[in-house]
């Protein structure tokens, strides 16, 4: 047995070594960018997979159905890369100096458009009409808190009028994007926030009519989805670099690969904290962002 023993332990040990020395599985955070958690993550599954070949290391794919949510999973450490609106980006990168290292790109350009959508039966014509008289009283609906395009621009852009959105209509509701434009076109709610891509995907897949679905009022262009990494792994500049040449790939591998990115989105950009200077402006002005000292 002493002899087993002695023979064995060298072997065991090495055993030991190898499987402590296998690198441990990154978390990647994507937001509730579908209708569900199911298509969700069946839909990014693909490019999770795309980065665990190309980083060389298991790659857990985290579908978290909110953007504040998956901006404190990112802060707190508990998801090492995330894909994110780009309000969730500034308060990850503001709270814990999250930092972003790519852009995705939608029909080829790094940017999008927050709307507010009404029906064509709610009398509401305009942005005007909204924040005036016709729109008083009416049913609003936002996106979460953690939303750029469904709730801290429109919010930026209503105070710049002056109106305080929860005094000026007679039902303020904070949901989904796609109950949004769901009850929007089912005329269930006179108004509400959404962005330029999920509207138009709404209406690809055939779950709004284009038709009971107006847009009356379109921001300026704002910058994309970042893809960004926790602070702790943003200072391995050796990984970063390895992670930005893994999403710079997925471009030109959508001609052979589609799955890679749901459609309209055609790649990545390497993109940086500064990209994101007007989501942060926008903070500061609505005072959802504290002024850092």
């Amino acid at each position: 047995m002493t002899l087993l023993r002695r023979f064995l332990a060298p072997l065991l040990l090495a055993m030991g070594c190898l499987v402590h020395a296998q690198p441990a599985p990154l978390v990647f955070g994507v937001g509730l960018f579908q209708p569900d958690r199911e298509k969700n993550d069946a839909t990014y599954r693909p490019l999770a997979e795309h980065l665990a070949q190309r980083l060389g290391r298991p790659v857990q794919l985290r579908t978290v159905d909110s953007w504040e949510g998956l901006a404190r999973s990112l802060a707190a450490g508990e998801t090492d890369i995330a894909l994110m609106g780009p309000w969730g980006y500034v308060l990850a990168n503001h709270e814990a100096s999250a930092q972003a290292v790519a852009t995705i790109l939608y029909e080829g350009k790094p940017e999008y458009f927050a709307l507010i959508v009404t029906h064509p039966g709610s009398g509401l014509s305009s942005a005007q009409d909204l924040i005036g008289a016709k729109g008083k009283g009416r049913s609003f609906a936002f996106g979460d808190k953690g939303s750029t395009s469904g709730y801290l621009i429109p919010l930026h852009f209503f105070m710049q009028q002056g109106i305080d959105p929860e005094k000026h209509f007679g039902r303020v509701l904070y949901t989904k994007h796609q109950a949004i434009e769901t009850q929007v076109a089912a005329g269930q709610l006179d108004a509400g926030a959404d962005f330029n891509r999920n509207r138009t995907s709404m209406i690809d897949q055939g779950l709004i009519k284009a038709e009971h679905s107006r847009i009356i009022w379109q921001s300026p262009p704002l910058p994309n989805d970042a893809v960004a990494v926790r602070a702790a792994l943003h200072a391995d500049a050796a990984f970063v670099q390895k992670l930005q040449a893994a999403l710079l790939e997925v471009g030109p591998l959508l001609a052979t690969q589609p799955q890679l990115l749901p459609p309209r989105y055609t790649g990545f950009v390497k993109g940086d904290n500064g990209f994101y200077k007007p989501i942060r402006d926008a903070g500061l002005a609505t005072g959802k962002l504290s002024p850092k000292r």
